[in-house]
């Protein structure tokens, strides 16, 4: 995983390689996370995140065929290996030559073993069976009518043990077609079988993911339950622990690979899901309740297809995992990861251990102290076996069917690293690095995956205090370090660059009206903006209050607070930059903008509610980062408002006609609005409830409107008629009527 760093150090220093740069960002690689996300040959990688010579991978053995299921070593020196998916088995010479010995009748054969005398046992699937391969010659040994046979594993006296799914027995075998049940596991499918050094069988199963120690027929101790599904590989400590490799549903993604190939012809078998009960026995020991066991056929598919996965490999989520089973049963997990499943572990002498992943066939060794290298990597799809014949290590590999043996470490190899992104067209600056016997090129190309359209790898840079990278400016960059020399070594590697600048984004401007702040010292909130601007204080006299000079003065009402004109907006910068805004406005009908503000910092402009006459008008907000890039490269953006209508001036009754005739008045006035159509129109009889008029043609939606109003049940005397009208932008003119 790449990183980006900033810090004023590396700043200063590519200042010079950055024409106009001033804030430049940088991509670095120093860790093993890292590191890791690469791609490397004839590379090891330690935990620190040090590059250095890997041992040199030597091909001992090419089967030409898709998959290696199983490798183990023979009498004097010699290997047998197992292939997919033509069910074919192989004897290897000490000096490199093999021989084709067997081809079975179908198409995998999953699990080998041999005895002291050379006899070789092969257990083909799907609905195989075991045979024995002596002298050339192929038998058939024991067949436990199962559909896989995924393991085995020979006891000294000669016992052969059969690992079985999609029942999950494990069979004891003695002799040529004398066989049976030994434990039944309840699970789908035994994946692993070995014999510790006390000569107890144990037993890695799937689904749940449990390995058991059988100690006779019927009876067995349950070491351990994984929280992954299945456990395949199984090692013994010298201390007499055990080590076992746990997989996230690796099992159906591997039988289906197996099945590619597989004749369509093959006769139909059902498929069955077994449910098995285990008691505890006394002592700690399992034993399954035969009465439980609930054979149920769920249906006819092809033999040989892959049974229903129990499990399926989540992203994100632990994939695999390595458990050490120290001789007490405590149990500590020694390695983990999301994104690699470990298909063989080789424990050592010393207390470490190496472990097999499907990822580019990787090879790691794991210390005893907890140091992880990555020893190497075959650049196969999988590595499925480790072994080790004589004091070397060979590891077989699945999709490229070969057999390597680890050497010295070699004097040269090539380090290719992860796509980086830089999120758009960027300037490159200056590479560095911290290593010896290191050279870097670089390439860069505008498709997330390099291919024909990227730029040519670019000449050898040798000087790791900084060379101009001189790959054309693109969104992405990579680098391949070649190491040259026994001692080469590389820790980090920091390339500068200067991302394209994007424009900033206005995504909206919003004009509304607010009513002014509080003064100061002054109630605030919505008790202020209601509180009237008046007072009148009566006595119990009836009278005003005393004042200074004689006669009663007449109390003047203020107008209505004056609202303030609210400009706001949201705008962003794609990369973050600082923006500066400049904002202008101009009304309907005219040809230039007016500038209200510049180099505001703020999102919002607040202005005062008659700073504008009546009218339709226009907001213009501008966008720059100009405070953030140098004058030649900074961007701006602007965006102009929805016509926003201005209207604080109330609309103006005219009294046309008003007559009273007994009881009924009827009165003739027109209204008229400068700015905006009128909204609403009513009349109230002696400040009572206001009631609505209608306008003469029926449609209250001119900016003059003519209006009849005719008032029956009018009680003798005088009566005060008040009528108001309101204006689309909400002020009200009113106008009254003495009625005699």
């Amino acid at each position: 995983m790449s990183r980006r760093r900033v810090t004023l150090a590396a700043v200063a220093a590519c200042m010079a390689s950055i024409a106009g740069a001033s804030t430049p960002s940088f991509w670095e690689m120093s860790s093993f996370t890292d590191f890791i996300a690469g791609k490397m040959d004839g590379i090891a990688l330690s935990r620190d995140g040090r590059l250095t010579q890997a041992p040199q991978l030597d091909t001992v053995f090419n089967s030409g065929q898709p998959v290696i299921w199983s490798v183990i070593p023979g009498p004097g020196g010699s290997l047998y290996a197992a292939t997919g998916h033509h069910g074919r088995v192989y004897r290897i010479e000490t000096n490199g030559t093999s021989t084709l010995i067997w081809t079975a009748d179908r198409p995998e054969v999953f699990a080998l073993a041999v005895n002291a005398q050379g006899d070789v046992y092969a257990a083909s699937s799907p609905n195989g069976k075991i045979y024995r391969i002596r002298g050339g010659q192929a038998t058939e040994y024991f067949d436990p009518k199962a559909r896989y046979i995924w393991s085995l594993a020979l006891a000294p006296d000669g016992t052969l043990y059969a690992g079985t799914g999609d029942g999950g027995i494990v069979y004891r075998i003695t002799g040529a077609g004398q066989g049976e049940p030994y434990y039944s596991t309840g699970q789908a499918n035994v994946t692993g079988l070995m014999l510790d050094p006390q000569g107890r069988l144990l037993a890695g199963t799937e689904p749940h993911g449990i390995l058991y120690r059988i100690t006779a027929r019927d009876k067995a101790f349950a070491l351990y339950n994984s929280t992954l599904p299945e456990l395949r590989a199984l090692a013994t400590a010298a201390d007499g622990g055990v080590y076992a490799a746990g997989l996230g549903g690796a099992l159906a993604k591997k039988i289906q690979a197996a099945q590619q190939n597989q004749n369509p012809q093959q006769d139909s078998v059902p498929t069955i899901s077994t449910t098995v009960t285990v008691t505890a026995q006394a002592g700690g020991d399992l034993k399954p309740a035969p009465q439980d066991v609930k054979p149920q056929a769920q249906g006819q598919q092809p033999a040989g297809a892959p049974p229903p996965a129990a499990a399926t490999e989540v992203a994100g989520v632990e994939k695999s995992a390595i458990y050490r089973i120290n001789p007490d049963n405590t149990v500590d997990t020694l390695w983990s990861s999301k994104e690699e499943n470990v298909y063989d572990i080789l424990p050592e002498k010393d207390g470490g251990l190496y472990f097999a992943t499907d990822v580019d066939a990787r090879i790691y060794e794991l210390t005893a102290d907890h140091r992880l290298t990555l020893v190497a990597q075959t650049n196969d799809a999988e590595a499925v076996r480790l072994l080790n014949v004589n004091g070397v290590i060979l590891a077989a590999t699945a999709n490229g069917g070969k057999i390597y043996r680890l050497g010295v470490a070699g004097t040269k190899g090539t380090y290719e690293s992860p796509v980086f992104d830089a999120g758009g067209v960027a300037r490159w600056g200056s590479i560095r690095w911290q290593g010896d016997g290191v050279a870097i090129q670089t390439r860069s190309g505008n498709t997330l995956r390099p291919d024909s359209t990227w730029s040519d790898w670019s000449p050898a840079l040798n000087d790791a205090s900084g060379a101009p990278v001189t790959s054309p400016n693109a969104r992405y960059l990579q680098f391949e370090a070649g190491l040259t020399g026994v001692n080469a070594h590389l820790d980090g590697v920091t390339s500068a660059y200067l991302p394209q600048n994007n424009p900033p984004i206005i995504r909206s401007i919003t004009v509304s009206q607010q009513a002014p702040p509080a003064p100061q010292g002054k109630a605030s909130g919505s008790a202020a903006a209601s509180a009237p601007a008046y007072s009148i204080t009566v006595t119990d006299t009836g009278d005003a209050t005393p004042v200074s000079s004689t006669g009663t003065p007449t109390q003047t009402m203020s107008r209505a607070i004056i609202q303030q004109l609210l400009i706001s907006w949201q705008a962003d910068d794609p990369d973050s930059d600082k923006l500066v805004y400049d904002i202008a406005f101009r009304g309907e009908g005219e040809n230039q903008w007016k500038t209200l503000r510049r180099d505001l910092h703020d999102n919002s402009l607040t202005l005062d509610g008659d700073a504008l006459a009546d009218g339709r008008y226009f907001f213009k907000v501008t966008a720059s980062d100009r405070e953030a890039n140098p004058a030649g490269l900074a961007k701006e953006m602007e965006l102009v408002s929805s016509p926003v209508l201005i209207d604080n001036t109330p609309p103006v009754i005219r009294i046309q006609s008003s007559t009273r005739n007994g009881n009924a008045a009827d009165i003739v006035f027109e209204a008229q609005d400068t700015a905006s159509p009128l909204r609403r129109a009513e009349w109230t009889l002696d400040a009572g409830e206001w009631l609505p008029i209608a306008p003469v043609d029926g449609i209250l939606d001119s900016r003059t409107e003519q209006f009849r109003l005719h008032v029956a049940n009018i009680v003798a005397g005088e009566h005060l008629l008040v009528l108001r009208v309101a204006d689309s932008g909400g002020n009200t003119g009113l106008a009254k009527v003495v009625l005699h």
